[in-house]
């Protein structure tokens, strides 16, 4: 059974940076492209950013590009999100997500999943 438990979230300023970290059981990270999507209220489901399987191979939000990178440990099976110069319209749910395996990245990389984890909260105060 494929577990994803996303952690790391939280309530910080504008300015500040969080890191958001995800860990599988049931799934090697390293055989799938993976990623972090958000949603918030009154807005689509946004692909934040992307990682492929071979981990050469990226794909950003244009509204979080320079601020976010995602990285991944294969020996820990954890991804990993680090998000600085945060702003308020980056407050949403956080998720962790498998898109498939062997897959690259693309603008529409969120469009399907395979998997997802639970979510976690960002709120960044102005």
């Amino acid at each position: 059974q494929v577990q994803l438990v996303e952690s790391g979230g939280g309530m910080v300023e504008a300015g500040g940076s969080l890191r958001l970290s995800c860990t599988g059981s049931g799934l090697r990270f390293a055989d799938y492209a993976m990623g972090w999507f958000r949603e918030s209220p009154g807005k689509k489901r946004e692909g934040v950013a992307c990682m492929s399987w071979r981990g050469d191979d990226f794909e950003y939000l244009d509204s979080v590009k320079g601020r976010v990178t995602i990285s991944r440990d294969d020996a820990k099976n954890t991804l990993y999100l680090q998000m600085d110069n945060l702003k308020p319209e980056d407050t949403a749910t956080y998720y962790c997500a498998a898109k498939g395996q062997r897959e690259w990245c693309s603008q529409s990389w969120i469009v399907p999943i395979r998997y997802r984890g639970q979510g976690t909260q960002v709120t960044v105060s102005s």
